[in-house]
């Protein structure tokens, strides 16, 4: 009975087995062994997670910015970077002004390896960074604000806040600098001056400066002064130039010879528009010399005129149009260059008259003009023997810029010295020793030192020498700071 069963159970099996095709069946059961055996493997080993910084797969990512290609001149060369070395910055035709007509070269007349008008090539830019700048939380008051960004200030920070350069000093480059980029970004992280001047070869086409321009403060880590030497007449780097689309006047001396005030107070009013409108915020101007010397080679009919009151009367409403405008405006060439007999571009300039005389002609415009609520005063490269017994320029005269221009005629705005890259400087002083005697002398800013490096070294060492105090530097980036705050270079609460 037993035995019959199983039979029937074996045949059934069988049966069962040839129906559903064993073959299937014993595929099925190895592929789920086979898969149990691939868990198991798994289960014993570590899994390595794929690499997710740039540098962790091998390969070099570029995480820069990227930007349109540079738009290069027809020559389609880059810049030839250089290092600055001392004295190399020629002389200029007048004070932070073009150079002379010898070195002036348009586009095609520049060699090769300099003709371009584009952002210098980025392997020229600086590899080493300040540290972090100061915090962008700002106090509600000009003040706090001012000294809540100095106090997060380094040292190197400071002395950089003093300069005013071009964009192919700031750069290191030779040729002609147009737009900004990753290298001028690069530069002024690594170089945080406090200002830029352009010339006529930086300002092309009117989008060209104001993106040159924007460009340019979006990568400070502060605001900066942008300036230019906008004067009128013959001085006019805007003006001389038709695309810009910019009002053109006559010399200043024509507007002073014309006794008319308002003129003075339009033209001040109306290129401090002019120039607003492309991101310009400092102009080297107004021209506050009497043009008392007939002999006088560079001030000439930039001058309102020869006679101090008229001077005076004109200097102080072409400061008021100015202020309207708000734009910062700037007296120059303290303490009176129209009375020198030489160009200080070119070598010392003297005026010997003595200080009564000074005060009842070549001051009345500059007080005239501080009254009238001038921003800033441009010390001249001119020397008074027989004011202070000496040779020295009022640049690096203590006696000159604190004890009259601060003391006597009451001027408390920013000093700006005149282009530090005259011969009248150039001739007797390294770069290094004209900064530190400057800011001794009572200069807040340093305009266009020959080397800036060897400027900013010179002044660190004396800091920690002795030399030069970190009170003394801190007056005068205050004072930097402060301008800026009040006029919207730096934003605040």
């Amino acid at each position: 009975m037993s035995s019959s069963k199983n039979s029937v159970w074996y045949h059934k099996l069988t049966d069962f087995i040839k129906k559903f095709k064993l073959p299937v069946i014993l595929a099925s059961a190895a592929l789920v062994l086979i898969a149990a055996a691939v868990m198991w493997v798994l289960s014993t080993q570590q899994i390595t997670p794929p690499p997710t910084s740039p540098e962790a797969d091998g390969l070099q990512h570029d995480t820069t910015r990227t930007e349109d290609p540079p738009s290069v001149s027809s020559a389609s060369t880059e810049l030839t970077p250089t290092a600055p070395t001392e004295g190399t910055t020629p002389p200029l035709s007048e004070e932070t002004s073009e150079p002379p007509q010898s070195q002036q070269q348009t586009e095609t007349e520049k060699p090769a390896e300099t003709q371009s008008t584009t952002e210098p090539p980025d392997q020229t830019q600086p590899t080493e960074a300040p540290e972090t700048g100061p915090s962008t939380q700002l106090p509600s008051s000009p003040e706090a604000a001012a000294q809540a960004l100095l106090d997060g200030m380094t040292l190197e920070e400071k002395i950089y806040q003093l300069f005013i350069i071009t964009p192919e000093q700031l750069c290191g480059v030779t040729g002609t600098v147009t737009r900004s980029g990753s290298a001028t970004k690069s530069a002024l992280q690594a170089h945080p001056v406090g200002g830029v001047i352009l010339f006529a070869a930086n300002i092309q086409t009117p989008d060209q400066v104001t993106g040159f321009i924007s460009g340019l403060q979006t990568d400070s880590p502060l605001g900066l002064f942008i300036a230019v030497d906008e004067e009128g007449g013959a001085v006019a780097r805007l003006g001389k130039n038709p695309n810009m689309g910019t009002t053109a006047f006559p010399p200043m001396g024509e507007i002073g010879a014309a006794g008319d005030t308002d003129n003075a107070y339009n033209a001040g009013l109306t290129i401090g528009q002019d120039i607003r409108r492309f991101g310009f915020n400092l102009d080297f101007a107004p021209i506050a010399d009497v043009d008392s010397n007939p002999d006088n080679p560079v001030i000439k009919d930039r001058s309102f005129s020869s006679d101090p009151i008229i001077a005076a009367a004109m200097v102080a409403a072409c400061v008021e149009g100015f202020r309207e405008s708000g734009v910062l405006c700037t007296l120059k060439h303290f303490p009176g260059h129209g009375d020198t007999s030489t160009d200080s571009h070119y070598g010392s300039a003297s005026s010997f008259k003595t200080l009564d005389e000074l005060q009842s002609c070549e001051f009345l415009p500059f007080k005239s003009g501080i009254a009238a609520g001038a921003d800033v005063v441009m010390l001249g490269h001119i020397s008074l023997p027989n004011v202070t017994g000496n040779d020295l320029p009022a640049t690096l005269s203590y006696e000159i810029t604190t004890g009259i221009l601060r003391q006597q005629l009451g001027f408390n705005g920013l000093i700006v010295t005149d282009a530090m890259s005259m011969a009248a400087i150039t001739d007797r002083f390294s770069s290094g020793a004209a900064a530190v005697q400057a800011l001794q002398a009572g200069a807040d800013l340093i305009l266009m030192p020959s080397n800036l490096e060897n400027a900013v070294t010179g002044i660190l060492n004396a800091v920690k020498s002795g030399e030069l105090t970190e009170e003394r530097l801190n007056e005068s980036v205050y004072r930097i700071l402060y301008t800026k705050l009040t006029h919207g270079i730096i934003s605040f609460d």
